[in-house]
């Protein structure tokens, strides 16, 4: 007789050690501020109305490190002053090693790269013209 069941997979989530986290973070931070913010973040110019970006940042949820965007928006009807877009995924699959993924146009995840260091992911994101924020 077959039962039902999740597989493996949706079930057994491996935590990220803390030493691994603490130094992905490190180095996505390094490149938020020394070649992201350099590259994407101009001076703001309340005239337009239009979305601006005026920051990049990350957070942890879970075993997956986020990279987001957010953007003040201008004008005289705006829902919001402002609001965050998420742009890149990194979710830890083993020891020092990610998946990689970017937020389409459609809001899916579509994933890029499998079984990347830290490191890698944060290149990728660097280089690959998929990351635009």
């Amino acid at each position: 007789m077959k039962k039902w069941q999740l597989s493996e997979s949706k079930t057994a989530k491996t935590k990220i050690p803390t030493i691994i986290k603490n130094e992905l973070t490190t180095i996505a931070e390094e490149l938020i501020e020394h070649t992201l913010k350099p590259a994407h973040i101009k001076p703001q110019n309340k005239n337009v109305h239009l979305n601006q970006l005026v920051d990049i940042f990350i957070k942890w949820r879970g075993n997956s490190l986020f990279f987001y965007a957010k953007y003040n928006c201008y004008g005289e009807n705006v829902i919001a002053p402002s609001f965050e877009s998420k742009f890149a995924r990194l979710i830890f699959i083993a020891e020092d090693k990610f998946n990689l993924s970017y937020m389409r146009h459609n809001d899916q995840w579509f994933e890029l790269h499998r079984n990347f260091t830290g490191q890698a992911c944060c290149n990728a994101i660097a280089n690959e013209p998929y990351f635009v924020v």
